[in-house]
């Protein structure tokens, strides 16, 4: 089996899948059109299974000392009443771990401290990538050509790897959803670590970090590409008469901070999420919308997966036939649910509707829910060592 391979992307699921091809002893190129590797993007959270995979990649402890517990919290009504409390201890009993709260950029960072900086191949675009031998596989990048045993494409939603490959496949669409968030500029008090609250199509929710600060997202029903020419007004006018803390935490926000983006996926399945010496991971293979919070976690979890096949199948081929046949069927119903959860939660409009899922929740035995949640966190990784 060969031992060279090619990353292109440098998000998340491209910096993890390098970690994992590292520590099987792959010599890994990670291919990052941007310029700067400074992940854009405001928190995240992640779940007992993002959790586990970061602790095969060896940096595990790094992000749990960078990262906030979420104890306690959980869904509301605009008005500020509770359809459904969040126990973090009752998860970590469960689990191991409660869900944590991190800002993305950190998650990043720490990241690419893994990673030596010979192996990061930054401001380089992936002009193609194209197998040229059974076991070759080439990326050009401009004046510089890289070939390969193994491409893994993780270049995100509207990859352009994944275009190529499954040139029939429709890609990305629309969500119905679009989703502004920032980071406040400093710490707030907050009596929760986190929160969701569900009105008439729209959501607002928060994740508390370690120093104080927090994480705010709104997600809409509009049409997709509307925009606001001052969105803190807009959503003042819009969450004005929601429970606190949401004004005040679009108050200690720098206006230039927001960030306004589309909520698109993946809805039509892929057949494969391996083509010859050519694997898609994260978004680039199966988008999801944020409703689990479990896109970055699908994306650790395709990272560690691949490495341990890689690491003990006897050919690249039968590597990736177990990574397509471990990782497809998993991410596609995880992206399903997380659909399912949205239509049900954030983009219910329908005021009788709203009030009959309110209710429904609010008569949900707190072991139900957890017992949902645990459906999704209670992956155990492959070991890489």
């Amino acid at each position: 089996m060969g031992n060279t391979a090619v990353v292109v992307g440098g998000g998340i699921g491209g910096l993890a899948a390098a970690i994992g091809l590292r520590r099987i002893g792959w010599e890994v190129t990670v291919v990052e059109r941007a310029s700067m590797l400074e992940d854009a993007g405001a928190g995240i959270s992640l779940a007992a299974n993002g959790l586990r995979a970061l602790d095969e990649l060896g940096v595990g402890e790094a992000v749990r000392d960078a990262s906030r517990g979420q104890y306690s919290g959980g869904t509301r009504t605009p008005e500020g009443g509770w359809l459904a409390r969040m126990d973090g201890a009752v998860l970590e009993k469960a689990v191991g771990t409660p869900i944590m709260g991190i800002p993305r950029s950190t998650l990043h960072r720490l990241l690419r401290e893994a990673l030596p900086t010979k192996a990061l191949l930054i401001g380089s675009e992936a002009g193609s990538v194209r197998q040229i031998g059974p076991g070759t596989v080439r990326v050009s990048c401009g004046d510089t050509v890289l070939d390969a045993d193994l491409v893994v494409a993780a270049d995100g939603i509207g990859s352009k790897v994944r275009s190529v490959l499954f040139p029939a496949h429709p890609g990305p669409v629309y969500s119905g959803s679009t989703v502004l968030r920032a980071i406040t500029e400093q710490a707030v008090e907050l009596r929760t670590d986190f929160e969701l609250t569900w009105g008439q199509g729209a959501e607002f929710g928060h994740i508390a970090f370690r120093d104080g600060r927090a994480e705010w997202h709104a997600v809409l029903n509009l049409p997709a590409g509307a925009r606001f020419a001052d969105p803190l007004a807009e959503l003042r006018r819009r969450f004005r008469n929601w429970h606190d803390p949401i004004p005040a935490l679009i108050d200690a926000t720098r206006p230039t901070a927001v960030l306004h983006h589309d909520v698109n996926e993946i809805r039509t399945p892929l057949p494969s999420y391996t083509v010859g010496r050519i694997a898609l991971l994260g978004d680039a293979a199966h988008a999801m919308t944020p409703h689990l919070g479990q896109g970055a976690c699908q994306a650790l979890e395709d990272a560690v997966t691949l490495a341990a096949a890689l690491a003990t199948e006897p050919t690249v081929a039968a590597a990736l036939a177990r990574y397509d046949a471990e990782r497809r069927p998993r991410s596609q119903a995880v992206a399903r649910a997380a659909r399912q959860a949205g239509r049900m939660g954030q983009q219910l409009s329908h005021p009788l509707a709203v009030t009959l899922r309110n209710t429904a929740m609010r008569l949900t035995p707190s072991r139900t829910a957890t017992r949902m949640i645990l459906r999704h966190h209670a992956w155990v990784p492959p070991q890489l060592n």
